[in-house]
């Protein structure tokens, strides 16, 4: 970074600030002579005063770490006065190096987590690999027929056999493109698979709270603390994302497709040229949504927000009292700085798609996960936001007024997704977590003869 700036020209007597992108940092001087220097505080290591041409010139030294190069840069400058005894030194000016002190507990988060912050490892997926492993850690004990058959019999999901490298479904798919997309994953990876069975939940909740009893297996794409579901890569990695009229009329599209279309709306809108406010597109799944869009409408310079229709809108009440807006698609969502990602019914599907755009994510709420969110890490790869929203307006003024540190913390984010959530990371997944899961099995498999083989072929489509 290094992003040193000029902030003000001063006359005599007031103070001058020096800013390196990661804040200001409070010292007050008075009367430097050439020679001397002050010292400041963490990131800048020295303001050093010196003359040169006929102007005296303020510098900030910085410290070598990650955040500022260990080299002067000239922040400020004046004009010398010369009498015929000599150059007269600019007594009276008062020189401020600061850390601006409402931003002081922001810009401390974010040291703290990126000081803290260990990146993963591309092997294996080993990046995730603590996901399956603590979601599989209640059912170490083993998992027995009884148990299989009574979650089959209760209907929390749809059941399936993988017998000699041969995938087997019960008829009834509730949502069939969502079956597809977890298929078209389990059938390019099942020459490597030993004999199990599962029931995997294509619906948009979780089927095991933390209070059942006994623990039962059910594999979910998203869950909270407060359930013991066992977290999958979504079908929308592949197909059966939601339908968005007219833009993705059969769903948001296959990940790897997606990703490159992303890249290049980013290369399109690099960081210079986005548009300095938040944004959101989305229908009113939740209230929560509520105060950005009124922010919007108090604040359009702030943040652009809007309401968009879905199928369940009647009038204008469900979008607040105005019109729906219309459905932008996800690639013209990279031409603004800071993009919205709220949760759904259960955790949204768009957040791995806003953080590819280059742009930095204000992720609202914590609460919602699906497997890869756990390695993504606030202040690190994105701005944490209230559930109310009661902070939003002051991050919003924030990374406005800190335009390094927002760069530097979208740039972390988008590298992870582009790193560590490729097609081949969420077959490793699939892999690594269906193997391990078919060793706490404590009974050998047999095929229900009902069951038809699912064979690769006909995608679905879900309207």
């Amino acid at each position: 970074m290094g992003a040193h700036r000029i902030l003000q020209t001063l006359p005599v007597g007031a103070a001058a600030l020096c800013s390196h992108g990661q804040g200001l940092i409070p010292i007050f001087t008075r009367g430097l002579a050439q020679s001397e220097q002050t010292w400041c505080l963490d990131f800048i290591s020295s303001c050093k005063f010196s003359r040169t041409s006929g102007l005296w010139n303020l510098a900030v030294l910085g410290k070598p770490s990650r955040s500022l190069s260990a080299h002067a840069l000239p922040l400020w400058s004046v004009p010398a006065a010369h009498s015929a005894g000599g150059w007269i030194e600019p007594f009276g000016f008062s020189f401020l190096c600061a850390l601006d002190a409402k931003w002081k507990a922001i810009t401390g988060q974010i040291k703290k987590a990126v000081e803290a912050y260990e990146p993963c490892v591309k092997e294996n997926c080993s990046c995730h690999q603590s996901v399956w492993k603590q979601d599989l850690a209640p059912f170490r004990g083993g998992i027995s027929k009884e148990t299989v058959s009574d979650v089959v019999s209760r209907k929390l999901g749809t059941h399936y056999q993988i017998i000699k490298n041969k995938l087997y479904r019960e008829q009834d798919c509730m949502f069939p493109a969502r079956c597809s997309g977890v298929e078209h994953f389990i059938l390019g990876i099942i020459h490597r698979l030993p004999d199990m069975e599962m029931v995997i939940n294509v619906r948009d909740y979780p089927q095991v709270p933390k209070w059942m009893k006994p623990i039962i297996p059910v594999f979910s794409f998203s869950k909270t603390s407060e359930y013991n579901d066992i977290m999958y890569p979504a079908w929308t990695f592949w197909e059966g994302g939601p339908a968005v009229w007219p833009i993705y009329p059969t769903g948001l599209g296959r990940w790897d497709l997606m990703r490159e279309d992303l890249r290049r709306s980013a290369e399109k809108w690099p960081w210079k040229k986005k548009i300095s406010k938040g944004y959101f597109r989305g229908s009113r799944t939740s209230p929560e949504r509520d105060p950005l869009i009124l922010l919007s409408r108090e604040n359009p310079e702030l943040v652009d927000a809007e309401y968009t229709k879905n199928q369940a809108w009647k009038s204008e009440k469900d979008t607040l009292g105005k019109p729906p807006a219309k459905e932008i698609p996800l690639v013209d969502h990279c031409k603004y700085k800071y993009l919205f990602n709220f949760r759904g019914v259960a955790a949204s599907f768009r957040l791995k798609h806003l953080f590819l755009c280059g742009s930095l994510v204000f992720h609202v709420g914590e609460e919602w996960l699906e497997f890869f969110y756990p390695q993504l890490k606030p202040w690190v790869h994105y701005i944490p936001v209230q559930s109310d929203l009661s902070d939003v307006r002051e991050l919003l003024q924030f990374v406005k007024e800190n335009d390094a540190i927002a760069q530097e913390i979208s740039e972390r984010g988008r590298q992870f997704i582009a790193e560590h959530l490729e097609m081949e990371d969420i077959s490793c997944y699939w892999e690594h977590l269906l193997s391990e899961y078919s060793q706490i099995l404590t009974y050998k498999v047999k095929r229900r003869k009902s069951y038809s083989e699912i064979t690769s072929g006909q995608l679905k489509t879900e309207l």
